[in-house]
């Protein structure tokens, strides 16, 4: 069986846990996240972060553990130990140690590279065709760039793949052992290791924790109705007097005689213009 698992490609063994392992530990991150933000604690930065990476450790572990043990039972028949999850999941901390700056290096000089390309061959166009239209300058922009820097990220992932699959195929050859058990006994021995014999046991654990998640969740959340931030405090407004019927006739009142007094100014005004006018009309004659 052994020799099975040396013929298959690195990648394809690397793909095949990694790919397993992530979606059987990420429900579990995902709580984790959520009560974090309940918390109103950020999982994607400082504290919140580095929580989040404490708690997946074990996860991970426990995740590729199972993944490994049951993949290469049903695929090639081979018993691993259960401690094989901490032997995978150390190997590939440090290969991710490795290539996550390279691969952010990489990605980001592609994605610079090909923005420059991209800008001297939309100048050479325009020179061709002044009236290059905006739409198609971003269309071609974009492929120019985004494409070069897709493959480079897809050689560096191949790359991690190939280095980690290599690495979880020595691992199991060094601590592997055959199965005489025929592939329906497997195959049942996978789905126990996923899912318990005792269903009800399996159920009513699952409802508990997901019990007690909800109660964590409502006790961390600071209030449970929506309310605005206090970044974004609302200027305090002076609430006007009421207005008395008596105050608003009087004020009322005194704008008609301020009014009225205005008006009449304005027609003495008028009145002394038109004489000021025909006095000279009457000189003249």
């Amino acid at each position: 069986m052994t020799q099975a698992v040396e013929s298959v490609s690195s990648i394809k063994v690397g793909w095949a846990v990694c790919w397993s392992a992530f979606w059987t530990g990420f429900p579990l991150k995902m709580a984790v996240a959520v009560l974090l933000l309940a918390m109103q604690i950020h999982p994607w930065e400082g504290a919140g972060l580095a929580t989040l990476v404490i708690v997946s450790i074990p996860i991970d572990i426990w995740a590729l553990s199972l993944t490994a043990r049951t993949y290469f039972l049903e695929r090639y028949g081979l018993e691993l130990p259960g401690s094989i999850g901490v032997a995978l999941w150390w190997q590939g901390a440090a290969i991710g140690a490795v290539f996550l700056p390279v691969s952010y290096f990489a990605v980001g000089a592609a994605v610079s590279v090909g923005k420059k390309l991209a800008a001297s061959i939309i100048g050479a166009i325009k020179k061709v065709f002044p009236q290059f239209p905006i739409a198609e300058q971003i269309t071609l922009e974009l492929l120019l760039w985004s494409i070069p820097t897709v493959i480079v990220a897809v050689v560096v992932a191949m790359g991690a793949l190939q280095i980690y699959g290599w690495r979880i195929k020595a691992t199991v050859k060094a601590s592997g052992r055959p199965t005489a058990a025929l592939l329906p006994e497997r195959v049942r021995r996978w789905d126990y290791a996923r899912v318990p014999g005792d269903p009800g046991l399996l159920f009513v654990s699952f409802a508990g924790m997901v019990v007690l998640l909800t109660i964590a969740f409502w006790i961390v959340l600071p209030v449970t109705t929506p309310h605005p931030s206090e970044e974004y405090k609302p200027k305090a407004t002076k609430l006007a007097k009421p207005m008395k019927p008596e105050e608003m006739l009087r004020q009322t009142e005194t704008s008609l005689a301020k009014a009225e007094a205005v008006l009449q100014t304005l027609e003495h005004e008028k009145r002394k213009d038109k004489k000021e006018v025909k006095k000279p009309e009457q000189k003249g004659k």
